[in-house]
C-alpha cells in the first residue's frame, strides 16, 4: 500500500524551499502569511535581527468583532488591509511576500491583493 505523506509536512517542505530563496531585510522585510482552518495571520518580519515589525490576525478581539467569519476570503482581505495599514504606519512600503508554502489562491491571494491595494509594494 502506498502511504501518502502528511499534508502539513509537505507544506513545511515547500515553505523551507521558498525561505531558502529570500529573507526579510531592513529595507524590504518579509510579509509572512499563515492560515489555519479557523484563522488567518500575517506578519511583517525583519530576518536580519529576527524581529516582527507588525502583525495582524483574525484572533484579535477587535478583528473578530468586525468580521462575521474568521475563515473566509473576506476575512483574509480584511487582514491584508490591516497589515498594510500597520506596515505603512511602521514606515514599511516594500515587502517580500512569503506565502508560507500555501498555494497562491483563495485566502492567500485575497490577502496579498488587499495588501497591494492598501499600499504595500511586492
Amino acid at each position: 500500500m502506498i502511504r501518502k505523506e502528511n499534508r502539513k509536512l509537505i507544506r513545511e517542505k515547500k515553505h523551507m524551499k521558498v525561505r531558502n530563496r529570500f529573507s526579510g531585510t531592513p529595507d524590504r522585510p518579509r510579509l509572512s502569511v499563515y492560515r489555519s482552518n479557523n484563522h488567518i495571520y500575517a506578519q511583517v518580519i525583519d530576518d536580519t535581527v529576527g524581529k516582527t515589525i507588525c502583525a495582524a490576525g483574525t484572533v484579535e478581539k477587535a478583528v473578530r468583532a468586525a468580521l462575521t467569519n474568521t475563515d473566509d476570503t473576506a476575512a483574509a482581505e480584511y487582514i491584508g488591509e490591516l497589515i498594510a495599514k500597520r506596515a505603512l504606519e511602521a514606515g514599511v512600503t516594500k515587502v517580500v511576500f512569503d506565502r508560507g508554502g500555501f498555494i497562491y489562491q483563495g485566502k492567500v491571494a485575497a490577502l496579498a491583493d488587499a495588501a497591494r491595494k492598501a499600499g504595500l509594494e511586492f
